[in-house]
């Protein structure tokens, strides 16, 4: 294998020299790359050059390798993933440069100077080293699966082909910016029941914790022996519950949260959660619409940019979210790779309304599919926002009345004692 000697520049800016074994020009630039060095001069050594010259310069290569293995060992803590907001907004910006004429290397270029994520901004500077050694841009992104998926490879992978790369990265920004406000409509619609869950509980904990074990001694003192109210006895019997097996409850959550992760990692797990949430009251209708709304975007977005309706498939498939939609899409999938249509598989499986199937019959005969499952997608995230009130209109009313419910119970079987003990100090008078 023939050796290149190079000239490069350290991370703090210092001129180093050496030579490194390569197949080609590209390979060893790559290497001294990967390595953490910004070669500025590769060439092939002659082979009449002396061989204590060679041997002087090869010994910059082991301390190359104990560098790179140094920075391996740091870059393992770091973080690797950036936040989906800054994946889109880096995303409409190269989408806008490149239709703005500005080609794709210096869009690159651009963005990588004012990115202040060090995450993302080391990646575009990989991108764009990537582009100049020759290679693609679909190529280069599928180098970094952590932060650009199959559905993004593979959208800008058609972009290229077709020569239509800007429609592509707005296509794909959009999809962003639409995902992002579903996923933020489900979360806020999950922020209030959690809120008031939680007060309730810290509140029922103190209850029982601080202030029951006080009318606890005050009932013994006034009361002696007699009988106190079932009610009573109940909230007394759960103080005493929590204050000796506190870390007992506090295993059996742990124990149960960690049961439903480990299930939610196994296929069957997995499956038994995802029809659970489909089924769930209140909850379960917003689940089904969201998952239908992400279905029909990404596979409506993926054809419209001319990706083969098998690969779509797939890449929905894996985007889906919930088995249950998954398993409906890859029936889908087996049914249009044995030339059948979409149609069937997607009503028999039982997971799609029928609306939702009559207007992709649609599309399918009038040879419109793609703008059918767009318009869908559309129409269901106006459902999403129509769940997403309705259940916060729903919720208030319920967790109202539950916090109310738990502390009246705690209120009145504090007080019921407390009567007989006023009624038998006012005869005593």
């Amino acid at each position: 294998m023939p050796r290149y000697t190079y000239v490069a520049l350290d991370s703090r800016g210092q001129e180093s020299t050496g030579s490194v074994e390569a197949s080609s020009t590209n390979e060893a630039i790559g290497h001294l790359r990967q390595s953490g060095y910004f070669p500025t001069s590769v060439h092939e050594e002659s082979k009449g050059r002396p061989d204590e010259k060679s041997s002087r310069r090869s010994t910059t290569v082991p301390r190359i390798a104990r560098a790179s293995f140094a920075r391996r060992e740091v870059t393992f803590l770091q973080r690797k993933k950036i936040k989906p907001k800054t994946l889109m907004i880096f995303t409409r910006q190269l989408a806008t440069l490149i239709d703005s004429g500005l080609p794709l290397l210096r869009g690159l270029n651009v963005l990588a100077k004012q990115e202040r994520d060090s995450v993302l901004k080391k990646t575009i500077n990989q991108l764009a080293d990537s582009i100049q050694g020759g290679g693609t841009f679909s190529e280069a992104l599928a180098q970094h699966p952590i932060i650009f998926n199959d559905l993004y490879v593979n959208m800008v992978r058609a972009g290229e082909i077709g020569g239509v790369l800007e429609l592509a990265l707005r296509r794909l920004a959009e999809f962003q910016e639409k995902a992002a406000k579903i996923r933020n409509k489900v979360a806020a619609a999950m922020v209030y029941p959690i809120i008031v869950m939680a007060l309730a509980v810290a509140i029922m904990a103190f209850l029982l914790v601080f202030i029951v074990p006080k009318f606890e001694a005050i009932f013994h003192e006034m009361l002696g022996d007699k009988p106190l109210p079932g009610i009573t006895l109940f909230v007394i019997g759960a103080s005493r519950f929590i204050q000796n097996h506190w870390l007992v409850l506090l295993g059996i959550i742990i124990l149960l949260l960690t049961g439903y992760k480990f299930a939610a990692r196994t296929v069957g797990g997995k499956s038994m959660v995802d029809h659970l949430k489909l089924r769930m009251p209140l909850f379960g209708s917003l689940i089904r619409r969201t998952a239908i709304s992400r279905f029909s975007r990404t596979l409506g977005t993926l054809v419209t940019s001319g990706v083969p309706i098998l690969q779509a498939l797939n890449i929905t498939r894996e985007t889906a979210g919930n088995t249950v939609i998954a398993c409906a899409i890859l029936q889908v999938h087996d049914s249009v790779k044995e030339g059948e249509s979409i149609v069937q598989p997607l009503e028999a499986s039982g997971a799609f309304p029928p609306m939702v199937v009559s207007m992709i019959d649609v599309g399918e005969e009038t040879g419109r599919l793609p703008e059918m499952l767009l318009k869908i997608a559309d129409v269901y995230d106006d459902e999403v926002d129509n769940s997403v009130a309705a259940l916060t209109a729903a919720l208030e009313p319920i967790m109202i009345i539950i916090l109310a419910v738990v502390v009246m119970t705690i209120v009145i079987a504090l007080f019921m004692p407390l009567l007989s003990i006023i009624s038998g100090l006012q005869q005593q008078t």
